[in-house]
């Protein structure tokens, strides 16, 4: 297993420790006496870059990081409306604004 692989392995494990962890405190309503305590953040994690291939062919340098490994860029968050409806609500809001936008050009022309 390469190092990158071993890193996000640890990172995803540190991520799931700390949630569980925020789980249970907010179980308690956030009962100060129940507060977890207060780890470093590990050191051998910090700076853990994104690594994607960018556009140019260069790894992406972001260390803002998800669970999955990825900056916001290249992380695969949503790529849209899955239901029927979800993408008649896109669709006609794409119609509302594309409307507008005549309307504007139309009036300043």
């Amino acid at each position: 297993m390469n190092e990158r692989k071993r890193l996000l392995k640890r990172y995803q494990a540190h991520h799931d420790r700390k949630m569980a962890e925020h789980r249970a405190w907010a179980a308690t309503g956030y009962d100060p006496q129940h507060r977890p305590p207060l780890e470093p953040y590990p050191d051998e994690l910090r700076g853990l870059q994104c690594c994607a291939t960018t556009r140019a062919g260069t790894p992406c340098k972001r260390t803002d990081i998800y669970r999955n490994g990825r900056c916001k860029y290249h992380g695969g968050k949503s790529t849209g409306a899955k239901t029927q409806e979800g993408k008649a609500r896109q669709l006609a809001g794409y119609r509302r604004w594309l409307e507008n936008k005549r309307k504007n050009e139309a009036a300043t022309a």
